[in-house]
């Protein structure tokens, strides 16, 4: 068992006075996501809760930075804002709501702030018993307290807590760079060839201002490794950690495949690794609680219903594959899904993979009354590539969007009402 960390007010103080702007000094804020920054300001100002997930790295902590900057550039004191990032080693002495309830009253005490307060707690989930201060003081009626809060695990808001919270917050999932962002962050022209680029790279914001493939690999590897220990072995005492490795090198190569979950187990274990359906399940599930592989169910378009049996991977990044298993051969056009499928959730889509008698449908993308029927592919120039790609779309007969996404420079006519979309201008479509 962890000992205990004791400090005293000064140096706790100290400490936040360290990670807080209430002297006007800020630190670097990193590249402005519009996208991101934009709804989480028009929910400023409200109790509501505000919550943002996503995987490790992603760029949580530099929104919230971002976020507070405006609000100060708007009017709000300083020395309103607290935060608190749980990533920070100075504040393991912050292991429970109690010590948290602590230290925020010590700030309130010694600095004795006016008005309403900004919470930012980053990282929360590693604080044991947050939901009980966040739900202490979302709801605290003597005093103006606004919370925005983040976490790296899907489950943050699962069973009771959401019942709890119901109707009380806002949830904002950050994925890595989106290829506009690259673009423009890197300043590239919106093309084919930059496309490529970003295909080729990752997404991941830190990396975009390393020198050089090495640095980014180790990147990628030293993010993998701490994905693994931190958020899945030690969160879910794991037994086996060889077996997460095997499970995500196989995801990271098989991403964009129809591939059920006896295929991984009896892959693994055809490779003298023993392992059973029910562990094989248990560990991709606790990918997808870190954000880092994500599944996607097949929908029967007929019968309008989920589907059992297999199911789609995806990687929440490219990167993971283009840096850390390089030496595989990864067809571009499954590459090309995988981002095309970030890019649906980016925007908010629902996305099922859609399954008819005969043929399959890339993607079923819902959001709101709008459905989209997407298929992805690398080129369209081949007459045996279109004829696979169109002949899915056809056989649907109701009159919601269909699309065809591919590399193809040239424009290429709609056919019976499908739309030929280039990659590198997919976001103009989906708003």
């Amino acid at each position: 068992m962890d000992e205990k960390i004791s400090l005293t007010s000064e140096q706790m103080l100290e400490i936040l006075r360290r990670y807080n702007f209430w002297d006007g000094q800020w630190p670097n804020l990193g590249f402005e996501r519009l996208s991101y920054l934009d709804r989480l300001e028009s929910a400023a100002g409200s109790r509501l809760i505000k919550i943002l997930v996503g995987q490790r790295r992603v760029g949580k902590s530099y929104l919230l930075r971002q976020l507070a900057f405006r609000l100060v550039g708007k009017g709000v004191n300083p020395r309103n804002l607290f935060f608190l990032n749980k990533e920070f080693t100075d504040f393991d002495f912050v292991a429970n709501y109690h010590d948290l309830v602590n230290i925020f009253k010590l700030y309130l005490s010694e600095l004795k702030p006016q008005g309403r307060i900004y919470l930012f707690i980053d990282e929360i989930q590693n604080i044991e018993g947050w939901e009980k201060f966040v739900n202490s003081y979302s709801q605290d009626y003597t005093g103006e307290y606004e919370l925005f809060i983040s976490g790296s695990n899907s489950n943050l808001l699962s069973g009771e807590l959401a019942t709890l919270l119901s109707g009380r917050f806002i949830q904002l999932k950050v994925y890595p760079f989106s290829y506009d962002e690259y673009a423009n962050c890197k300043e590239l022209e919106v093309d084919r060839q930059s496309y490529m680029r970003y295909m080729a790279d990752t997404g991941m914001p830190e990396t975009l201002w390393l020198p050089n493939e090495e640095i980014k690999t180790s990147y990628m590897q030293s993010l993998k490794d701490t994905i693994v220990l931190r958020d899945i072995i030690t969160r879910k005492a794991v037994k086996d950690p060889q077996l997460l490795d095997l499970l995500f090198a196989f995801a990271a190569n098989s991403a964009s495949n129809l591939i059920s979950i006896t295929n991984i187990a009896n892959y693994i274990s055809s490779n003298r690794y023993k392992t059973s359906y029910e562990t094989v399940d248990k560990y991709l599930g606790y990918f997808a609680e870190a954000f880092t592989i994500l599944s996607v169910e097949r929908y029967n378009l007929e019968g309008k219903e989920i589907l059992n049996g297999p199911r789609k991977y995806y990687l929440n990044d490219q990167g993971f594959r283009n840096y850390l298993y390089r030496g595989y051969a990864h067809g571009i056009g499954y590459q090309l899904e995988n981002l095309v499928y970030i890019e649906l959730l980016r925007h908010g889509y629902d996305v099922y993979v859609g399954a008819l008698p005969k043929a399959e449908i890339d993607f079923v993308a819902i959001k709101g009354d709008r459905k989209i029927y997407i298929q992805v592919t690398y080129l369209m120039e081949d007459p045996d590539t279109q004829q696979r790609e169109y002949k899915p779309l056809l056989s649907i007969r109701d009159n919601y969007e269909k699309w065809v996404v591919s590399l193809d420079d040239l424009p290429r006519p709609n056919i019976n009402g499908i739309l030929n979309i280039p990659a590198w201008t997919l976001i103009n479509h989906l708003d």
